[in-house]
């Protein structure tokens, strides 16, 4: 590992918290806020995402609302493609033009939901990037997968800053991080 990709990885570790949410709960809420205000990790994701799959020289980057509008456009910056935003149904008023829609299986919290995308933005020609913060169970990267092949494109994995899936999860979606969650214990 580079003393770049090196000097990431720390700050990662160090910009992140576990937090308590207080009676009612035991389990701890992940905190990524220091991830966002830190200009060194701002300014190393883009490159340090982009070259976990720079060899498969992806055509386009699409990531998955919220968090993955921030991440997702600094890895298509560093790879010098374009960005492709994925929305969640419901959240907003529908948007005026034609969208591909997919389910996502349930997440880590046993949520579904559906992930779309303006149709137009996602050629079959290409071969897209999905890149997000975190994969706890794969199930967004599998809805994102399954859009982009019911566009008629390809993936070339995904890269997240921390996978925490099970290894054969990770292995079948392709899915690559920064960090794992052990890393965060």
């Amino acid at each position: 590992m580079s003393g770049v990709a090196s000097d990431l990885r720390d700050r990662l570790r160090a910009g992140f918290r576990w937090t308590d949410p207080g009676t009612g709960t035991d389990l701890l809420v992940s905190d990524r806020s220091g991830w966002w205000r830190d200009p060194g990790i701002l300014d190393g994701l883009g490159p340090g995402l982009a070259g976990l799959f720079a060899e498969a020289e992806p055509t386009v980057v699409i990531s998955p609302e919220v968090t993955g509008f921030l991440v997702g456009p600094l890895v298509a910056r560093a790879l010098g493609i374009g960005f492709v935003e994925a929305y969640r149904a419901g959240a907003r008023r529908p948007i005026a033009e034609p969208m591909t829609w997919a389910e996502v299986p349930a997440d880590h919290r046993g949520d579904e939901q559906w992930l779309g995308v303006r149709s137009r933005l996602i050629d079959p020609n290409d071969r897209v990037l999905v890149v997000d913060d975190w994969a706890a169970t794969g199930a967004q990267a599998r809805g994102l997968y399954q859009l982009v092949e019911l566009l008629g494109a390809a993936t070339v994995g995904t890269a997240v800053i921390v996978d925490e899936c099970p290894p054969a999860i990770s292995a079948e979606l392709r899915i690559r991080g920064l960090l794992t969650g052990v890393d965060l214990s």
